[in-house]
């Protein structure tokens, strides 16, 4: 059973009991969350599309960590116009361990 959600306007694949690194969350390490921007669903048999959520699902899961990618560097420059610019950006992440992908029976569905 595999699940499509979507955070940080980035979509996501996510499988029961594997780990995901998400746009960051606003918890705290070791607490419960719950994701209810789910667009897909996948049970092995059947496959549910959203418009653009499905109603009644969400993913289940406990924040493992928070962190920072690695650094990226951004460099401009022009030539012959003595002109370069050196930028790096690390993204802030939380890493998710998911325990349940849930469907909750609707009567649309």
């Amino acid at each position: 059973m595999y699940a499509i959600i979507e955070r940080g306007g980035k979509q996501y694949k996510i499988l029961e009991g594997g780990k995901v690194r998400v746009e960051k969350f606003p918890v705290k390490e070791g607490e419960e969350i719950q994701i209810k921007e789910v667009l897909s669903i996948n049970d092995g048999s059947k496959t549910i599309i959203g418009n653009p959520y499905i109603d009644g699902a969400y993913v289940s899961g406990k924040v493992v960590s928070q962190g920072r990618e690695k650094k990226v560097i951004v460099f401009k420059m022009k030539r012959r116009k003595d002109y370069k610019k050196k930028n790096g950006h690390r993204q802030l992440y939380t890493e998710l361990l998911i325990e349940k992908i849930v469907m909750e029976a609707t009567n649309g569905a």
